[in-house]
């Protein structure tokens, strides 16, 4: 099965259950809204990859590791688009949850869709407990405090802000996160995928960090500017353009030899250099460049 219908599937599942009995029909709804249709899915992409790559002899556990992964993604962007953050009216096109659903319904959906992630995990922990356990303290420690998302999104209420630590939590985490659960669902340590997630993660900022100074708010479906709204640190302000695109090509270059010896070690190479491909953003005398003020 592709790996998108393996996400989907895991995803749809996980969202039915929430659904299910009698819950209110609001927020059942507002749940869908939230992860459907989803973005790229690059996190639970990565995550069956690298399980994959290790052997993934326990599929379902695998699935149920990528769709945590993305529920916990949906949820911090739910979040994140709330006016005491970020104030977005727009995310994937369409109107933010706390735009279509109210503020009370759309907290409330990023804290269903938080518990969702681990009940995900706990359901798929029959077969074999170990992993599933290690999955469930992967996935809290890249979520919460003082390595996650939690962390990530605090560094921006601090007056002095520790920028490798802020990148880390608040984009990096997730991409740990990702190699770490592909390969303990597959059976392997989790250690050695760190470097690789981390590589992925700090890509994955500088390339929003362009896309975000770079192009306009029809082009990435949600608001542009926002680096320079809120003040955060970034690598554009740090290295200009040119000086960030080099800045990508070099942590790609990085992650692909940072890649842990494996038997799919070849086609995750290959994964690697895809997604590169598909983050950087095109050169600014071609692309639909937003004016800076």
């Amino acid at each position: 099965m592709p790996l998108k219908s393996r996400i989907e599937m895991a995803i749809a599942q996980s969202i039915a259950r929430g659904q299910g009995q009698a819950a209110p029909p609001k927020l059942a709804a507002a749940l869908d809204y939230a992860v459907a249709p989803g973005g790229a899915r690059i996190r639970p992409t990565i995550c069956l990859s690298v399980a994959l790559a290790c052997g993934d002899d326990m599929p379902e556990l695998s699935n149920a590791a990528a769709a945590a992964l993305e529920l916990i993604h949906c949820a911090s962007l739910v979040h994140d688009d709330l006016p005491c953050f970020d104030d977005a009216d727009i995310r994937r096109g369409k109107p933010s949850v706390h735009r279509a659903y109210s503020e009370p319904l759309a907290l409330l959906t990023g804290d269903s869709l938080i518990i969702m992630a681990f009940d995900t995990l706990a359901r798929a922990g029959d077969a074999e407990a170990r992993r599933a356990l290690e999955l469930v303290r992967i996935l809290s420690n890249r979520s919460g405090m003082p390595n996650g998302i939690c962390a990530g999104q605090g560094w921006e209420s601090e007056e002095m802000v520790d920028l490798s630590a802020y990148h880390c939590a608040k984009t990096g985490a997730l991409f740990i996160a990702a190699t770490q659960m592909g390969a303990v669902a597959a059976g392997q340590e989790a250690e050695p995928w760190y470097e690789l997630g981390a590589r992925i993660g700090e890509a994955f900022q500088v390339a929003d960090d362009l896309r975000d100074a770079l192009y306009d708010e029809a082009t990435l479906g949600k608001p542009a500017g926002q680096d320079d709204l809120h003040d955060r640190p970034n690598a554009v302000a740090s290295l200009g353009v040119d000086g960030a695109i080099q800045r990508l090509k070099d942590i790609l270059g990085g992650a692909i030899a940072s890649i842990p010896s494996c038997p799919g070690e070849a086609a995750l190479a290959q994964m690697v250099t895809s997604y590169a491909e598909k983050v950087t953003p095109v050169a600014p005398a071609t692309s639909p460049v937003r004016q800076r003020a």
